[in-house]
């Protein structure tokens, strides 16, 4: 036994067993403003056992009003640049330690199953390897200071129906599909603790899931932190006994664990087990102690910087014809913003996952600040044009019309506005976009929104089209860095835009029972033959690259190995500029049906005009594996793998093979 091992089960045996019941639950009530105070399960004061002071932290910190709004996490996810990821992670932590919090609930990490989930912006895309490597990054950033919750666990991806819901779902596809980027956070990441999910899988809720809070996630995985329900609706009534450690945010089903333990209802030994691992992490991560970070970090110049970057790394450039953009600001005499947006603060969901920091920097501000007083600036401040106001956009140099959705769009269910089974712009909006494109020929459109949009309805009339999310508190300043080219976009779309809902599974938030397959987003387009209208991955920018030769280390691996890819990037185009090279493997002659492609590494790499260099990738062999749920065991095929590079899930120039020796691991 370890002196760390010793201490806490020398504490653990020191309290009474009402000091560790009470342990097992909030004591925070719900009342009032959402957020005003930190969420606080109990210690043990005599023993010197500190409490939990929880906030909700997705993109920023909740508790409280001045905190730094960073960009929600889908607009992180397309920057695809963990360590950019790791950097927000920490920062968040940072103001959360200090206002004397020490667990952040967050990172939101499930599977985006369908663009029509309400908390689509909350998470980071439809792939599980992206959703695995943004994962781990944001756990080991925000435990630098505090403890990181993942969440939600697991197979949670409709709001409307999410407190009743059931999720049918193979056990491939959930251990490949749902559960393996939260193994990632676990075991790469060190999460020391995970918040289980509203809904059931399989018949039996999350919050009471034996086979995944205590099976998978405490037995397989050999996690040795502590579970958290969803709040108010995420316990229930064997919640204990199968793997829930707390109750959140007071006790109610958790009310009767004294009565149930005295009784002998309850073993003891199970409230003993769930405050060992609370007390385990209060030891590991010195929760005793003062924290180390000065309220000063709290919406700093280099937390608001980091902001600011997130955006312009995950702004994703979808369109642009003519080289509309960059806007040269020499050449600008009259500039046109229109859109009811365009002044809004439009930073996501007003949800759990709210931030309230001290100012916004709205996209015209950003534009007012950039262009100073050369330039004619006039703001329209309408979705809708009326003859006078398109006799004026006509004359202008060149129309910005800042749209896209907002709060009352999509959102966490009953706080917010729930699921979007519409993925069109509000009829108003895109009607917005076809006036001023009808009397302007240099339209840019800057959307906004947490997830996919179609847009077969008005595509084709912009020059411009760019992608900026909700872009947080520095949002302004970051899209004037992007539309007058002190920056080149170079992010990438972390899920596929369809042309429209025909193309997708299908997305039901009525029916109490849903079934999950294998296959959604870029792997179902794949599968069926589908042109989406922007692939998974993509992106464009100011500048052009050449990606060329790829190699690998060696031909030939086997379990447990990992094996390095090599790709050539060159900057051919006029400035610098942000690449990422993807590599997607196929599976030929696999036994069980597998995706297409699907994405196994990539690399994010800045390069100067006329700059070349190497990239290296590495793809650990063992996760080339499938699930064999008959023999519960994972299997490494002894197949010809094919290994595809390029820049998107469709824009894949280089092929190279790699041998690899089949049997069974352990994973």
């Amino acid at each position: 036994m370890t002196d760390l091992e010793a201490r806490v089960s020398e504490l653990v045996s020191q309290m009474t067993l009402e000091e560790k019941v009470a342990q097992m639950a909030g004591n925070t009530p719900l009342q009032g403003e959402y957020g005003v105070e930190l969420w606080n399960v109990p210690g043990v004061e005599r023993l010197g056992v500190p409490p939990f002071k929880m906030s909700d932290g997705p993109r920023g910190v909740g508790v409280g009003t001045g905190r730094t709004a960073f960009p929600v996490a889908m607009a992180r996810a397309a920057s695809w640049n963990p360590e950019l990821e790791r950097r927000v992670g920490e920062a968040m932590g940072a103001e959360l330690a200090a206002i004397g919090g020490n667990v952040l609930l967050a990172p939101a990490m499930n599977n985006l199953r369908h663009p029509s989930w309400g908390r689509s912006q909350e998470t980071y895309g439809e792939d599980v390897h992206l959703l695995a490597r943004m994962g781990v990054a944001a756990v080991q950033g925000i435990q630098t200071h505090v403890l990181a919750n993942p969440k939600h666990f697991a197979a949670n991806s409709i709001e409307d129906t999410r407190f009743e819901v059931n999720v049918t779902v193979d056990e491939r596809s959930l251990r490949e599909i749902y559960l393996a980027h939260f193994r990632s956070a676990v075991l790469e990441g060190g999460a020391a603790s995970i918040m289980s999910a509203y809904n059931s899988v399989n018949g039996q809720f999350c919050g009471e899931n034996i086979t995944l809070l205590r099976r998978i996630l405490k037995e397989e995985w050999g996690f040795d932190g502590f579970v958290l329900s969803d709040f108010v609706f995420g316990t229930h009534p064997d919640s204990a006994r199968n793997g829930l450690d707390i109750e959140m945010p007071f006790p109610v089903e958790f009310a009767s664990l004294l009565d149930q333990v005295e009784s002998g209802a309850l073993p003891e030994e199970v409230v003993d087990e769930s405050v060992t691992r609370m007390v385990r992490k209060k030891l590991e991560y010195r929760l005793d102690e003062p924290p180390s970070v000065d309220e000063s970090v709290i919406e700093s110049d280099e937390h608001l910087a980091i902001a600011r970057e997130a955006v312009t790394e995950g702004a994703v450039l979808l369109k642009n014809v003519d080289a509309a953009l960059p806007i040269d600001r020499d050449s600008l005499s009259r500039i046109a913003v229109v859109g009811a947006l365009a002044d809004a603060v439009n930073i996501g969901d007003t949800g759990s996952s709210s931030v309230r920091p001290s100012f916004v920097v709205t996209p015209i501000e950003g534009i007012r600040d950039a262009l100073g007083e050369s330039v004619a600036i006039e703001h329209i401040d309408s979705d809708m044009l009326d003859a006078a106001d398109l006799s004026s956009l006509a004359t202008a140099d060149a129309v910005v019309v800042v749209t896209g959705l907002t709060e009352e769009d999509e959102g966490e269910a009953i706080i917010g506005a729930g699921d979007r089974v519409d993925l069109d712009l509000p009829q108003e909006r895109e009607q917005l976009i076809v006036d001023a494109a009808s009397v302007n020929d240099r339209v840019i459109v800057v959307l906004e929104g947490g997830g996919a949009i179609t847009m077969q309805d008005w595509l084709a009339d912009p020059e411009a089209v760019l992608m900026v999310w909700y872009p947080g508190q520095m949002g302004g300043h970051a899209i004037a860095d992007l539309l007058f080219g002190d920056l080149s976009p170079s992010g990438k779309l972390p899920f596929t835009v369809p042309k429209s809902l025909d193309q997708l599974p299908p997305f039901d938030n009525v029916s109490l029972e849903v079934e999950y397959g294998y296959f959604h987003g870029y792997r179902y387009l794949d599968r069926r033959g589908f042109t989406p209208e922007f692939p998974f991955g993509f992106g464009l920018g100011y500048t052009s690259f050449a990606v060329s030769d790829l190699r690998v280390s060696r031909s030939q691996a086997g379990a447990g190995e990992t094996v390095t890819f090599s790709v050539d990037v060159e900057n051919t185009g006029p400035v610098a500029g942000g690449e990422v090279v993807q590599l997607y493997v196929s599976y030929p002659d696999s036994e069980v049906e597998r995706a297409e492609r699907e994405l196994k590494g990539f690399a994010k790499v800045v390069l100067e005009p006329g700059e070349r260099r190497t990239v290296r990738i590495d793809i650990p062999i063992d996760s080339l594996a499938y699930y064999d749920s008959d023999r519960s065991e994972w299997i490494l095929e002894a197949l010809e793998y094919m290994v595809h590079g390029g820049t998107s899930s469709r824009d894949l120039p280089l092929s190279v093979t790699l041998s690899v020796d089949s049997e069974a691991i352990a994973r």
